[in-house]
């Protein structure tokens, strides 16, 4: 009988490599397709998200015996009342407060500068172009009113186009279900239907309860802002409450900005109880809010948040870091039904996964 002329691990190493090389060529591609349908992509990512965080509103409706176009329209009706006004809001406050903001960046930086001695350092040439970065920031508007209004009519496309997926996803989501148990290798329907369900339940648990925690941390937030008379509150509060959605990173970042404005309009009085609320506000979410309202979502250990969180932007940008997290957890969730119909393990293991809510 023939013998290799590898021995068995070398083997087995080699059988690795090949699938990794596989796998890594298939994301390849799919990363490229992304970018090439970036536009429609996004839209489809973006109703996805917006299905799981209005699925429950939409099954209540249903429940009340609404049909099923009629409880899908007027879901998609209350997502462009309330998340328009939030917008609107938010951008209002952004665009009311950008210019002061910027400014009180600006001259943190320089009171940051004397007060660590960089003039005529190597440190005072990257205070100067901190400053200048943030000066071409302030200005931009007034010289990019064209390209401006090219990226307001983009997203404008993509949510219009977001919001009539968010209808068809929400009221056809039996045949989507029928779809994916017709596509499914013979004998394995019902643990691809699991699997789904266990990824959108996953993404919506995300995502119900990072808005809540958003709105919670913009508030407590905007309100300890505004009792110091830190300008631009309601700005910072709005940055705050887009931030949440980039777990760890935009709470710093968010708070990083509130006490540097603070520190610079305000003294460094007002700059250390600026960070005392950041940090008893974080102190809340990360202690009561976060085990409280996120119990059933599939937890993720910190380090491969961050990990995700870098891969996300180096894909997409900040679009990538906004999904990067939603997409970590539908990906537990499949491994974790797969460990549960395989029997691998007992239970979430370590604290890192969790049931989550049936979609």
């Amino acid at each position: 009988m023939p013998t290799s002329l590898l021995p068995e691990p070398v083997r087995r190493l080699a059988a690795w490599c090949v699938v990794v090389l596989l796998v890594t060529g298939v994301v390849a591609v799919v990363v490229w397709l992304f970018g090439t349908f970036r536009t429609a992509v996004t839209a489809v990512l973006l109703a996805l998200l917006g299905s799981a965080l209005l699925g429950p509103l939409y099954r209540r409706l249903v429940i009340l015996r609404v049909q099923r176009s009629l409880a899908a329209a007027l879901t998609c009706a209350a997502v462009v009342a309330v998340f328009g006004g939030a917008g609107y809001i938010i951008v209002a406050a952004l665009i009311d407060t950008g210019e002061q903001i910027v400014e009180s960046l600006r001259q943190a930086v320089r009171d940051l500068a004397r007060f660590v001695g960089a003039e005529g350092t190597t440190l005072d040439d990257l205070v100067t172009y901190a400053q200048d970065r943030l000066s071409r920031l302030g200005g931009g508007a007034a010289s990019g009113v064209i390209s401006g209004i090219g990226v307001v009519a983009q997203v404008l496309t993509v949510a219009l186009l977001a919001l009539l997926l968010v209808f068809f996803f929400m009221r056809d989501s039996g045949r989507a279900v029928r779809a994916l148990r017709s596509f499914s290798p013979a004998g394995r329907a019902d643990i691809v239907e699991a699997m789904a369900r266990r990824a959108f339940g996953a993404v919506e648990g995300f995502m119900r309860g990072t808005t809540l925690i958003a709105l919670i941390d913009a508030t407590f937030i905007t309100v300890g802002l505004l009792v110091l008379g830190v300008p631009g509150a309601v700005g910072l509060g709005a940055l705050v409450f887009i931030g949440a959605y980039i777990p760890y990173l935009g709470a710093f970042i968010s708070g990083a900005v509130a006490v540097l404005v603070a520190l610079a309009d305000r003294g460094f009085a007002i700059a250390l109880w600026t960070l005392g609320v950041v940090l008893a506000v974080q102190t809340l979410e990360g202690n009561i809010l976060q085990p409280v309202i996120q119990s059933r979502m599939v937890r993720i250990h910190p380090a491969v948040v961050l990990v995700a969180l870098t891969a996300g932007a180096s894909v997409a940008g900040v679009l990538g870091m906004l999904l990067a997290v939603p997409f970590t957890a539908a990906v537990f969730g499949v491994l974790g039904e797969l460990r549960r119909h395989y029997g691998y393990g007992e239970g979430p293991g370590d604290g890192q996964t969790a049931d989550a809510p049936p979609s």
